[in-house]
């Protein structure tokens, strides 16, 4: 009987330092769906490059205007106020944050022209002796930046300082021409260089929508407070770009004459 349980126990401990003769089939794990790579707010693509680059444009047409005909007559400095805070809300990541150089010098140019197209049509004689607060007064200090505070309270993501004051710029930006627009509306007639300026800014947008749904098909990324407002901004500029259109085929200077109300 010895015999038999050493031999019992000999084997098996072979038996278990060996393991098993057969090892049974692994079941196969099934194949998992790879990520796609994590872009930032500010991915680059042709959209968004168009888009900035006729957001220059416009600010560029706008100072030419201003040096060439040493007048701002019909161009809103409430307009360029409200960008000029669009920027600062936007743009005040520039303190802690670095993307890329050519997202840090963009935003650096957007800032440093808007704040000097405010000084040239407030300080800077000869321009500033042409402009009119009294006739460019829409009050954006009672009718958008409350409306743009409270937007950014409810809309914001999530309630950090630098997410409100994003989502605060984007609806800022939304209503931004509002000021120029309704300046246009009683002057009439508009002058070519202050109608491409203002046709550029509404270009710049509609590529930023473009640009969204690109990102949105993409990766799947998505903001709707950016939708939101750029869908707002560009809704605004619809009857400007109907009579500039108008304007460009029958070769006559753009007039607001037959329009009933811009907004």
């Amino acid at each position: 009987s010895s015999h038999f349980g050493s031999s019992h126990v000999g084997s098996g401990c072979v038996a278990f330092l060996a393991g098993p003769t057969h090892r049974p089939a692994r079941l196969a794990r099934p194949a998992l769906p790879r990520a796609r790579p994590h872009r930032t707010r500010g991915a680059m693509n042709i959209f968004r490059l168009c888009g900035d680059m006729l957001h220059v444009t416009s600010i560029m047409l706008l100072l030419y205007k201003l040096h060439k005909n040493k007048s701002c007559v019909g161009v809103s400095c409430r307009t360029q106020e409200i960008y000029a805070l669009v920027f600062f809300l936007r743009y005040v990541d520039l303190c802690w944050l670095f993307v890329s150089i050519y997202n840090s010098v963009m935003k650096c140019l957007f800032i440093i022209s808007t704040l000097y197209l405010v000084y040239i049509m407030r300080y800077q004689p000869p321009v500033s002796s042409t402009y009119d607060r009294s006739k460019d007064n829409f009050n954006h200090e009672m009718y958008i930046l409350p409306g743009a505070a409270v937007l950014a309270l409810l809309t914001s993501h999530e309630w950090s300082v630098p997410e409100v004051m994003w989502t605060a710029s984007i609806w800022l930006e939304a209503s931004a021409i509002v000021p120029q627009l309704v300046l246009l509306q009683k002057a009439r007639e508009v002058e070519n260089l202050t109608s491409h300026f203002v046709v550029a800014m509404g270009a710049y947008r509609a590529f930023y929508i473009l640009n969204w749904v690109y990102r949105y098909v993409e990766d799947g990324h998505v903001r709707w407070v950016s939708w939101g407002g750029g869908i707002v901004q560009t809704a605004l500029y619809l009857d400007f770009f109907y009579y500039y259109t108008k304007s460009r085929m029958s070769g006559s200077k753009m007039s607001l004459s037959d329009a009933a109300a811009i907004v």
